[in-house]
């Protein structure tokens, strides 16, 4: 009963790109120290717990300030001054183009008896809404290309209405977290009432025709980066009616206070669920009857402890996901009119791997995270064990979704060297058949993956997959990109990007670390990453690099690191304590001010992962000791950095990464250039356009292969 939602934008693809080496590529590039442009320092400052901690580029924070914008101009000037003069960006960018220029679907799905797919002919800035008329010819339902000429505005979440008749799309402006929803006549494309505005961290989810379940905050005065967002409500909308008359279901009172609210209608249109959460981890839930005149909500799991939704339902009988008492996650049931947690009954019991299942056909698929690759097992609705699904290969698998009446279902996979197929499934025979299989020009067989075990700092075992062409010498001189994350129990699986293959095709290793953190392994492994644990993290990181130099793989100067959003703290964490381990860094997105993150849009709502600086003395102390803005030392050589962020980022603001790249100019030593690329009108990745996406990947490739000393690219 998961929305049928798909978020079709140009994946954030977690990797970088290189080129061939010539006969000099062991010579480091001799680069006189860059003279920066000059940021003024401010006079700011904080005191925690009777500690005074200066804060120069406050200033910075302010980002509808003349000052700021000034400042963003002057450093993307300089930045671009820099790539310019890097003679093979261009062959970069155009082997880049070449590859990436392939056309990309998504799964089919139906609604209201009309088959929907998207699709992206190469190079479109975003994909395209197709459907099947009568005739089943193929047309386009939506074209996000149409909403700017420059592809800033963005398709968010799609919700169809119980029949298929009415559809609700949201969308972004500029990579905003703030969304509008548009509602239109599916068959006509009419659009039939006024725009609804400022909706954030939302899906829609119809009870039947009639309207849908959103949530929202209300909407700041004055800056973003100031705004609370501890107040988030559930609405229904009704069609035909103005938005301020909506009716508030859930968020409104200070009993009722959550940072994160969703509801979400069952298949069958009977009940409501409504989640509520003070953090990104742990939330309550509750139900509502819509059979009920009343509308009575009763709880069905109370506190933030644990991790609970409704994935099924039978009539009155829930079918629950949860990690309570189960770390890896079960599914249990429940029946509705008692559903709290002691009248739970095991439905498929928890395992040794991480559970993560979808229903449709009549069946569930439990898809289980082995050493982070995907197995899954499909079950009736007796909680009989059919079978493995027979897959591809070893990668990640994801989909098996859809309605109980389907009779064909979906799924995808991929690995780091497999580009993404789509297959379809037949639940009843258990067979699976290739529905469709991209047309790159890219010889998968040339490539191989090894998944490793290497041990961090206290013992303990941490995996890793790395890839590379086949008959690389493991000599040290391979340039190498080491990824990772590392939190809100988020996982990395393995995944094809166009960048890895321009990468790899050139030699060049690529590397990615499961670290504590990260969901790998449960609420335990994600938990050992987290808070008064969080240095865990960064020494899982730092033991990777370690081992990809003493295995030979690489060496520290030919070693990037690189992370986005949780994975720029990584990475800005680990280049300040560790500068001698890489050559280059490339913190994109990053939370880097570790003490005033929560006081920025949503951060206040990641401090499951972090904790506060508010918190205690001790929690301050150990925040203060990482917090890559204020681990800078004036002195010190790091590594050649290239921070990235965009102007109209709202989740992780971008004063973050103005602040870290101020204190890196000001303080660096040696000649090894540290940058920051300001993507203007861009936001934290969702919904950029594949046009910038290429300039960004072209820039941020040139600068990573030119500071490991390669002088030259050359396209095989």
């Amino acid at each position: 009963m998961k929305l049928k939602t798909f978020l079709p934008t140009s994946v954030l693809l977690l990797a970088a790109c290189g080129g061939e080496t010539t006969s000099n590529d062991n010579e480091m590039v001799n680069q006189e120290p860059l003279v920066y442009p000059v940021t003024r320092m401010g006079n700011d400052s904080s005191v925690y717990f009777g500690t005074t901690v200066k804060d120069p580029y406050r200033w910075l924070e302010d980002d509808r300030s003349e000052e700021t914008e000034e400042w963003v101009k002057t450093q993307n000037e300089f930045t671009f001054g820099y790539i310019t003069d890097i003679e093979f960006r261009d062959k970069i960018k155009e082997r880049l183009s070449e590859l990436w220029d392939y056309e990309k679907l998504s799964a089919p799905f139906e609604e209201g008896g009309v088959t929907y797919y998207f699709k992206n002919d190469g190079l479109q800035n975003q994909y395209v809404m197709y459907r099947k008329n009568e005739a089943g010819e193929e047309e386009v339902f939506l074209d996000p290309n149409t909403f700017a000429e420059d592809g800033t505005i963005s398709l968010g979440a799609t919700s169809f209405s119980k029949d298929g008749s009415i559809f609700a799309y949201a969308i972004s402006e500029g990579g905003s977290d703030w969304r509008k929803i548009i509602i239109m006549d599916a068959k006509s494309g009419e659009i039939l009432e006024d725009t609804l505005k400022d909706v954030k961290f939302s899906g829609m989810s119809w009870r039947g025709n009639e309207g849908f379940y959103y949530s929202s905050y209300d909407k700041p005065e004055g800056s973003e980066l100031s705004a609370k967002t501890d107040q988030h409500k559930l609405y229904f909308h009704k069609l035909g009616t103005p938005q301020d008359s909506d009716q508030l279901i859930y968020g409104g009172t200070e009993a009722e206070k959550r940072r994160y609210v969703g509801g979400e209608v069952t298949e069958d249109d009977r009940y409501l669920i409504i989640s509520g959460s003070v953090s990104t981890s742990g939330n309550e839930m509750s139900i509502v009857d819509l059979q009920d005149p009343s509308g009575k909500i009763v709880p069905i799991v109370e506190g933030f402890d644990s991790d609970s939704y409704v994935i099924e339902n039978e009539e009155s009988k829930l079918y629950i996901v949860t990690n309570l008492d189960a770390p890896n996650k079960r599914i249990v049931t429940v029946d509705a009119a008692n559903p709290t947690t002691e009248n739970w009954v095991d439905f498929i019991p928890e395992t040794e791997n991480v559970l993560s299942p979808s229903t449709g056909g009549g069946y569930f698929f439990t898809s289980y995270m082995k050493d982070a690759v995907s197995q899954v097992l499909q079950y009736d609705y007796e909680g009989n064990m059919l079978g493995e699904v027979d897959l591809p290969g070893v990668g990640t698998a994801s989909g098996f979704g859809g309605k109980k009446e389907d009779e064909i279902l979906y799924y995808s996979f991929s690995n780091y060297h497999t580009p993404g197929s789509i297959y379809t499934f037949d639940p009843k025979a258990r067979q699976s058949a290739q529905y469709w299989k991209p047309g790159i020009d890219f010889d998968q067989s040339a490539y191989e993956s090894k998944q490793v075990f290497y041990e961090s700092k206290d013992g303990t075992k941490v995996p890793m997959i790395i890839t590379y062409k086949k008959g690389v010498e493991l000599d040290g001189t391979n340039p190498t990109i080491l990824y990772g994350y590392g939190g809100f129990n988020i996982s990395l699986t393995p995944r094809f990007s166009v960048t890895n293959v321009v990468w790899m095709e050139q030699g060049g290793v690529y590397a990615v670390a499961n670290l504590r953190g990260g969901g790998e392994y449960g609420k335990e492994w994600h938990d050992a990453g987290t808070q008064m644990k969080k240095q865990n993290v960064y020494d899982d990181f730092i033991a990777a690099g370690e081992y990809l130099i003493k295995e030979g793989y690489t060496s520290s100067d030919k070693l990037a690191i690189k992370g986005g959003s949780n994975g720029g703290l990584l990475v800005g964490a680990v280049m300040t304590q560790r500068p001698d381990l890489m050559k280059v860094a490339l913190p994109a997105v990053g939370v880097l001010d570790m003490l005033r993150y929560h006081t920025f849009t949503a951060g206040a709502g990641w401090a499951y992962d972090y904790g506060t600086a508010d918190d205690s003395k001790e929690m301050f102390e150990y925040l203060l000791g990482y917090s890559p803005v204020h681990n800078v030392k004036e002195g010190t050589e790091y590594p050649a950095t290239f921070v990235t962020t965009g102007d109209h980022d709202d989740r992780v603001v971008p004063a973050h990464s103005f602040k870290f790249i101020s204190e890196l100019q000001a303080k660096q030593a040696g000649s090894n250039p540290v940058l920051i690329r300001i993507e203007t009108d861009g936001g934290h990745g969702a919904g950029t356009p594949v046009s910038k996406i290429l300039d960004a990947y072209a820039d941020e490739m040139s600068f990573t292969l030119y500071n490991m000393g390669i002088i030259d690219y050359k396209v095989k």
